[in-house]
């Protein structure tokens, strides 16, 4: 578990990462392990790059993100269309 990206879900700061050899940055709503076990980030994307252009709701597997950097940006709520206990997930490290 990072607890980087914990503390950005909790103080609600956006997190930029290089995913797939491209910059991301989203504002982290709910990490944790995935039904596929992998380790995995729920997040809306704000900016970066988006391989089918847009921005919105993904899931990142973590285990292909490199250069995590913690943004001083912060977001306010909770984007709309996010729901509590993700499904996506078997457990919950964190969540908004």
């Amino acid at each position: 578990m990072n607890k980087s990206i914990c503390n950005a879900i909790r103080n609600r700061n956006l997190i930029e990462f290089n995913y797939d050899g491209e910059i991301r940055i989203v504002e982290p709503h709910c990490y944790g392990e995935t039904t596929a076990g992998n380790e995995g980030l729920r997040a809306f994307q704000v900016d970066g790059f988006s391989s089918k252009g847009k921005m919105g709701w993904k899931m990142y597997n973590m285990s292909k993100a490199e250069d995590l950097n913690v943004l001083d940006e912060t977001f306010d709520s909770p984007r709309p269309g996010y729901r509590e206990g993700d499904r996506g997930m078997n457990e919950i490290f964190c969540e908004i």
